[in-house]
């Protein structure tokens, strides 16, 4: 019987297997014992070969957006000014002199006067303040309070699901500037939290629907029930499972209701029953100065201008993030 021919060994010091099609695949440790790698890892994934998850491909993708790059800078401005509007405003937005009443712009007074003789830079300036308090903490009430009561009726169903679902009809049917003109009416207070408190308390339902619908979109998936079935607790579940997951809609709704709050605020404070003097806010003084907007048109542009542009960039900004949050987009 003749001798089995064997094949020469590799150069780079490797073996030939034999295959069962009659070939031979090199294991070569330089070819076969290593994947190729792109920059990102192994199969185009993260770091150390994880894949890359939607929070991160997000941040990536907003990094490259234009749109957030713009409205973020905005935004990190008037955060700057609101904790510290000394640093551009040397003023006192309460010190008045009537004698420069509704006067234009002069040096050391870009923004002119009001009808009470305030400068108008300084008010203006000051102003950042009360709307980023009043859009951050109404967002974040309105976000907390909608996403826990959202989420336990779309987890557990039943009776809780339906109580929530009926008393959210009922806030839908009530106009927001209308429920304001009622329960504002009647508050004294001139600081900012009854205003805070009323936009949380009409502004939840529609936060408390997006998070119950996905929620019961995420308990559906396999991986929920793999940790059911591994016997997960329903507070396991939910906070390491569902939550993350269900998250982001969330988010996107609250970042963009955020300019929503700043409007509204400038609206209720405008009509009267919103803020009150001596808190300084763009819709008092907006309001203040619509009677003169013939004689001195800049009373009002320089404020409604400010509220303007801080509306536009929080709404950018939500829709910024909520392209790079939705799949759909990819």
């Amino acid at each position: 019987m003749p001798e089995l021919l064997r094949p020469p060994p590799d150069d780079n010091g490797g073996a030939i297997a034999s295959t069962g099609a009659g070939g031979a695949m090199d294991l070569a440790t330089s070819e076969g014992g290593t994947l190729e790698r792109g920059p990102g890892g192994p199969y185009g994934g993260g770091p150390a070969g994880r894949p890359r998850s939607l929070w991160s491909d997000a941040w990536r993708d907003l990094r490259r957006n234009p749109v957030f790059i713009v409205s973020g800078l905005v935004i990190v401005f008037l955060v700057i000014i609101s904790i510290r509007p000394s640093l551009i405003a040397g003023g006192n937005p309460l010190s008045c002199d009537l004698a420069r009443a509704q006067e234009g712009s002069r040096p050391g007074h870009p923004f002119g006067f009001n009808g009470q003789g305030c400068d108008v830079y300084t008010r203006t300036v000051y102003g950042a303040r009360t709307s980023v308090v009043v859009g951050v903490c109404a967002s974040l009430g309105v976000a907390v309070l909608g996403s826990v009561l959202g989420a336990l009726a779309g987890f557990f169903g039943g009776l809780p699901d339906g109580v929530l679902s009926r008393v959210t009809d009922i806030f839908f049917g009530i106009p927001v500037v209308l429920g304001g003109l009622v329960l504002l009416s009647v508050v004294t207070s001139s600081t900012v939290w009854p205003v805070i408190g009323f936009m949380v308390l009409f502004s939840w339902p529609q936060i408390s629907r997006i998070a119950r619908g996905s929620v019961i979109t995420v308990k559906q998936n396999d991986f929920v029930q793999a940790a059911r079935a591994l016997g997960a607790s329903s507070t396991r579940m939910m906070l390491r499972h569902i939550m993350p997951n269900a998250i982001a809609p969330v988010i996107v709704v609250a970042t963009i209701a955020l300019g929503t709050f700043i409007a509204l605020e400038a609206t209720l404070s405008y009509l009267g029953v919103g803020l009150k003097s001596p808190t300084v806010s763009w819709g008092i003084d907006i309001s203040d100065a619509s009677p003169y907007i013939r004689n001195a048109p800049h009373m009002l542009l320089w404020p409604a201008g400010a509220l303007a542009v801080t509306v536009l960039a929080f709404i950018m900004l939500g829709d910024a993030v909520r392209d790079a949050l939705d799949p759909k987009l990819r």
